[in-house]
């Protein structure tokens, strides 16, 4: 089987204050993925989602037990670049990512940091841009696009710098429901027409519905880890952590508690019509 290109084992995470140390984020965490996985982590604000996404290229190291990146340890400062060659960073704010006034100068910012060659740098930045549907936009000004663009601007430079994994911590939680789409497009894109891991952090259910393989978190742990239409079927235990499922499923469930006979599978609109279709006929 191949090598994991994350891989977590025992991994225990605090905070350490002015007071000492704080409570425990991560308790005990193993997990693996795969090359070429769209996993979605999912969990509500303080589940640990996004302290577990910042371990992936070792912004935070362990308290205890230990992360692999393609069989690197991250505590391992001699291994801390190409660790993070490897596993690319997208944030919440685009503008805290963008650096350059103009986009095709932002997108090149990190493979010029990488000592890249300058005819490379070009070819990498073009191909970054047109990975994102944004080539036509390379001399425009960042700030003048919209939020979705900007979070596309971020995630071209990152994809510049030619990692094997993208780990997005809520790329869209600040972005309006068509800027969502156009990133969680570009993010199902690069997954499954390049080939790149993709670790999406997320709180929205319909974002965790889109992924390959759903992780929930709560309070440090791992509650639930399948593809998402297995754990949705979970209703009740996952409103028990305060979370909800896809609306879908919510209707369906609701179906189901009023004695009709439906599966819990259907995570889209369009999967759900079919369902309900098959119940009329």
């Amino acid at each position: 089987m191949p090598q994991p290109i994350i891989q977590t084992e025992n991994l225990t995470f605090r905070y350490t204050t002015e007071e000492g140390a704080a409570p425990t984020v991560l308790d005990g965490v193993s997990l693996s993925i795969r090359r070429g996985e769209f996993v979605a982590v999912l969990g509500h604000n303080g589940s640990g989602k996004s302290t577990l996404s910042k371990h992936f290229n070792a912004i935070l190291l362990p308290t205890a037990g230990k992360v692999y990146v393609d069989g690197m340890d991250t505590c391992d400062e001699d291994k801390l670049l190409d660790i993070r060659r490897r596993i690319g960073m997208v944030f919440q704010n685009p503008d805290n990512q963008i650096v350059a006034s103009v986009v095709e100068e932002d997108v090149a910012f990190g493979p010029e940091n990488l000592g890249v060659p300058s005819a490379e740098i070009r070819e990498r930045v073009d191909s970054a841009l047109a990975a994102v549907g944004m080539s036509e936009y390379a001399r425009h000004a960042p700030h003048l696009l919209s939020g979705g663009q900007k979070q596309r601007v971020a995630i071209a430079g990152v994809l510049a710098m030619r990692p094997e994994c993208i780990v997005l911590d809520e790329p869209t939680a600040m972005l309006d429901p068509v800027g969502r789409k156009e990133v969680l497009d570009t993010v199902k894109r690069l997954n499954t027409e390049a080939g790149i891991t993709v670790v999406l952090i997320t709180h929205h259910m319909d974002e965790a519905a889109q992924a390959d393989r759903l992780i929930v978190m709560h309070d440090g742990h791992v509650m639930a880890d399948d593809r998402p239409e297995q754990v949705f079927q979970n209703v009740d235990g996952l409103r028990s952590l305060g979370l909800e499922v896809p609306e879908p499923v919510a209707l369906l469930y609701e179906l189901r508690q009023n004695g009709v006979d439906v599966p819990l599978t259907a995570l889209t609109v369009d999967e759900c019509a079919g369902v309900l279709k098959g119940l009329l006929a």
